[in-house]
C-alpha cells in the first residue's frame, strides 16, 4: 500500500469517528446532563494525550499571555461549547438531522472568517454557502419528520458555529503549538471550564445510564483521541486540498451509523440535504479554498 493511499485510509477512519460522535452523543443525551458529560470525556482523554506527549517527547511552548487568553476560549467554544450543545441537540432532534447539519462546518468555518476577519470571498465559497444552507433548509421545513426538532437543530448548529470559532481563533495564536500539545491543552483546559458547571448539574442525583457512561468513554478514547491520531497520520501523508475532501465523510458516516445503530429512519429530506452539503464540501475543497482540519481536541 502506497503512503498516499495510506494516508487515504487514516483520513477516512478519523473522519469515521467524527461522525460517530453524533450516536455516541445522542446516547450520553439519554443519560447524563451535557456539562458532566464532557468533563467525564476530557477527564479520560486528558491523561491519554499527556502519556502520548511523553511517549513521543513533545514538549509545550512558552506562550503569551495573549496566548493563554486565546487558549481558554477555545476550550470554552470549541472543546466545552461544542460538545455541549451538540448533546444538548440531540436530546431534541434526531442523530440524521444533526449528521446533515455537522457536515456544514468546513463551509460555516469558512463564512466566520469572511465575516470577521472580512476576507473578500471567492465565487466557489460563496456557491458552497448556498448549497449547505439548502442542506440545512431541507430538514429545517421538516424538522418533525423522522424525530427531529427545530430547536434541536438549531442547537446543533450553534454547536458548529462554536467549532467554527476555534478554527478562526486558531489562526489568531501568535505561538505555533504542535498538534498534540494543542490536543492536551484543549482536554486539560476543557475539563476544567466544563467541571465548574457540572457540579451544579448533579448528575448522580438524578441516576447515570451506563450506556451513557460507555458511550463518554468511546467519545474520549476513539474520536478525541483515536481521531487525532489518524487524521494528522493521514495529514502528513497527502495534500492539504486531499485532507480537506475527507471531512465529506463525516455527514455521511453519522447519518449511516444513525440508520444502522439507532434504527432512525433516513427521509428525502435528510438524503437531500446531504447531497447539498457534500456538493458544498467537496466544491470547497477543489476550489482550493481554505483547508479545514480535525480540531485538535475534538
Amino acid at each position: 500500500m502506497s503512503r498516499q493511499v495510506q494516508g487515504y485510509v487514516y483520513l477516512a477512519l478519523a473522519m469515521l469517528t467524527v461522525g460517530s460522535t453524533v450516536v455516541a452523543s445522542k446516547l450520553i443525551a439519554s443519560g447524563l446532563p451535557p456539562f458532566s458529560a464532557t468533563a467525564l470525556r476530557f477527564a479520560i482523554a486528558f491523561p491519554v494525550f499527556l502519556l502520548l506527549m511523553r511517549a513521543t517527547g513533545a514538549r509545550l511552548p512558552k506562550l503569551s499571555r495573549e496566548d493563554r487568553l486565546i487558549l481558554v476560549i477555545q476550550a470554552g467554544a470549541g472543546s466545552v461549547g461544542y460538545t455541549t450543545l451538540l448533546i444538548s441537540g440531540l436530546s431534541l432532534t434526531s442523530a440524521a438531522d444533526a449528521g446533515v447539519i455537522i457536515g456544514t462546518l468546513p463551509v460555516v468555518a469558512a463564512a466566520i472568517s469572511i465575516l470577521l476577519l472580512r476576507e473578500r470571498p471567492q465565487r466557489a465559497l460563496l456557491l458552497a454557502v448556498a448549497l449547505a444552507t439548502a442542506g440545512v433548509l431541507s430538514i429545517a421545513v421538516t424538522p418533525d419528520a423522522a424525530g427531529g426538532s427545530l430547536s434541536g437543530n438549531a442547537l446543533i448548529f450553534l454547536a458548529v458555529v462554536c467549532e467554527g470559532l476555534f478554527i478562526l481563533l486558531n489562526k489568531r495564536l501568535k505561538t505555533e503549538i504542535a498538534p498534540l500539545a494543542q490536543s492536551t491543552l484543549m482536554a486539560g483546559i476543557g475539563f476544567i471550564v466544563a467541571a465548574i458547571p457540572a457540579i451544579f448539574e448533579a448528575p448522580f442525583a438524578h441516576g447515570i445510564s451506563r450506556s451513557a457512561v460507555a458511550a463518554v468513554v468511546y467519545y474520549a478514547l476513539v474520536p478525541t483521541v483515536g481521531g487525532f491520531l489518524l487524521w494528522y497520520a493521514g495529514a502528513e501523508r497527502v495534500s492539504g486540498t486531499e485532507a480537506a475532501l475527507f471531512t465529506a465523510v463525516a455527514p455521511v458516516s453519522a447519518v449511516m451509523l444513525a440508520f444502522i445503530i439507532l434504527g432512525e429512519p433516513v427521509g428525502l429530506h435528510q438524503l437531500a440535504g446531504i447531497a447539498c452539503v457534500l456538493a458544498a464540501v467537496l466544491g470547497l475543497a477543489f476550489a482550493g479554498s481554505r483547508t479545514v482540519k480535525l480540531a485538535s481536541g475534538r
